[in-house]
């Protein structure tokens, strides 16, 4: 009898400890249920294992040839790779910590976390035919520590507009100087309440997503910003963290993508109205499902058979056994599956 009792107490104790690991690796909220789609492809791993490193995406395409493209993207605790859209790895430069990315033209600009103290913003130069990124330098960008990072885009030649966001939610836009030493003029700054760090330019408007509370509008007004949430954390649309925010073209409408990584999908918003369309995740398919993920990027166009009607780019989180990546899915195939 004893040893039924002891038999029982192991098998109930088995049995808490799996649903305790079930607890730790499921979300504590899940969304409204979101469409499945699956990847098309996915990036080399980044260099980094064993670690949270894959963070952020950008797509730079080719002006001489918008049909080409290339992904760059950062390892956080090493630096930036380039990748074509087969997903090799084919350029890669040490930069340290580097977070998020953008591209404008042939410059490449990364939020620079080298410095915790003074944040600077880490400036390259892509040199695509063969391929190769070349270090511009660094520009200070004032006190905190450098997080979240986009720039807005503008033509070929114009003046480079950045937003860099410091981990406490300072949110600070100017203009990027790249003709010799790098520098950053703040034009406006606006404080978000808590720690924020994806952004993206919808024309002269800056979405920011604060990762407890959701995502904002912010619109210059002198030397600050107007400012209020447009997509809260609501455990529907959004659930916590808010991470990666993108926007891209469908139909003669503009969509808003932001990463509700709380629950392993992107929700969806017409823009400029910021109104809910709908919310998707990237299923286990030939190339696994997304989780966790932090930077997202999107962009529209032919860009070949692979993806004919544009690309939806994200991090990864969890990529085992191998290093955390990136992975492609076909925007037509959102598209479709959401109904626009």
């Amino acid at each position: 009898m004893a040893g039924t009792n002891h038999w029982k107490l192991l098998t109930s104790l088995a049995f808490a400890s799996a649903l305790a690991g079930c607890a730790a690796s499921e979300p504590v909220f899940t969304g409204l249920p979101p469409v499945q789609v699956t990847a098309s492809g996915e990036t080399a791993p980044v260099g980094t294992g064993k670690a949270d490193a894959a963070d952020d995406p950008a797509i730079w395409i080719d002006p001489a040839n918008p049909n080409r493209a290339l992904i760059v993207a950062t390892d956080k605790k090493a630096g930036l790779h380039v990748y074509d859209l087969t997903g090799k790895d084919i350029a890669f430069t040490q930069a340290g910590l580097v977070n998020n990315v953008d591209v404008a033209g042939n410059i490449i600009v990364a939020s620079d976390r080298n410095d915790g103290v003074n944040a600077h913003l880490a400036v390259f130069r892509l040199d695509a035919d063969k391929p190769a990124i070349v270090s511009l330098g660094r520009a200070a960008a004032g006190t905190g520590e450098a997080y979240g990072l986009c720039l807005q885009k503008t033509a070929p030649g114009a003046p480079i507009t950045a937003a860099l966001i410091v981990k406490d939610g300072t949110v600070r836009v100017g203009t990027l100087t790249v003709d010799g030493t790098p520098s950053f003029t703040v034009q406006w700054e606006y404080k978000i309440p808590t720690q924020s760090e994806g952004c993206v330019f919808d024309g002269d408007t800056l979405y920011v997503g604060e990762e407890d509370a959701g995502v904002w509008m912010l619109q210059q007004d002198g030397k600050s910003a107007t400012a209020r949430i447009v997509a809260p954390v609501d455990n529907q649309r959004l659930v916590a963290d808010v991470e990666g925010l993108a926007t891209i073209d469908h139909k003669g409408q503009r969509y808003l993508l932001v990463s509700s990584q709380g629950d392993n999908a992107y929700a969806v918003f017409r823009l400029p109205s910021v109104e809910y369309v709908g919310r998707f995740a990237v299923a286990a398919g030939a190339f696994g499902a997304t989780s966790e993920t932090d930077g997202i990027e999107a962009v529209a166009g032919n860009f070949g058979p692979a993806f004919p009607d544009g690309i939806f780019l994200a991090q990864d989180g969890d990529n085992a056994p191998k290093a955390q990546n990136f992975k492609l899915v076909r925007w037509d195939q959102i598209a479709a599956a959401l109904g626009l």
